[in-house]
């Protein structure tokens, strides 16, 4: 995977910086104030070494990044009448406890398309974005993938977290073609790739079945059972 970098906002009590996010579709890394912050999960970057961190720069809760509101645009691929075309996604995170905040808008074709204004993760975020496209318009990210999916727990939304826990399947493809429920996807955990971000691509995306065979175990998209 290629590294993307995401040029954006970075604001708390102090004020407000100017930060780049950089990701390889399972790390995040963000620079703020010299500091180095990394995580898997947008709420969960972690000062990368001790230092100003500690020192009263950021608020920070059992280590992690806080108290803050992060924006940020990236490039965002659709598929539109069989064409891959280029959006914008305009993301706004408000890192506060116990619960983030979390909005997100697609501009594409001159229109925008947004989601719930506070939406529990970037999979639901982007499940409410899918089904206010038009006819035709489909997401191509990994949460819109063939070979993704959530781990099949009783209550898989805690588990789900705000992002970055999308397994994907892509060195199993055939098996994962045949997933459709909990116990399939229970039987070829295993043989996940790894973990990624809702919101990374890669030249391996397969649009997500509409039913059947291949749903796996949340289902199409957007309508999954998660």
């Amino acid at each position: 995977m290629t590294d993307e970098s995401w040029a954006g906002w970075y604001r708390d009590r102090q004020g407000s910086d100017a930060v780049i996010l950089t990701t390889d579709g399972q790390q995040l890394r963000l620079r703020v104030r010299g500091v180095d912050f990394e995580g898997g999960s947008f709420d969960g970057l972690r000062p990368v070494a001790a230092g100003p961190a500690e020192q009263g720069l950021f608020a920070l809760t059992d280590g992690v990044l806080g108290d803050c509101v992060l924006e940020w645009d990236l490039p965002f691929p659709v598929v539109a009448e069989g064409a891959e075309r280029q959006a914008t996604l305009s993301c706004l995170l408000a890192l506060r406890k116990p619960d983030p905040y979390l909005y997100l808008e697609l501009r594409f074709d001159g229109a925008a398309f947004g989601s719930q204004r506070a939406e529990s993760d970037f999979g639901s975020a982007l499940a409410t974005i899918q089904r206010e496209l038009p006819p035709g318009v489909r997401l191509r990210t990994c949460i819109a993938c063939a070979f993704s999916d959530y781990f099949p727990a009783p209550d898989p939304a805690p588990g789900r977290g705000l992002s970055g826990g999308l397994a994907c399947f892509r060195g199993a493809k055939e098996a994962y073609r045949g997933t459709a429920g909990e116990q399939d996807v229970l039987g070829l955990w295993e043989r996940r790739t790894g973990f990624v971000q809702e919101v990374w691509s890669c030249r391996e995306f397969e649009s997500r079945p509409t039913e059947g065979a291949g749903t796996g175990h949340r289902g199409a998209f957007p309508l999954e059972t998660a």
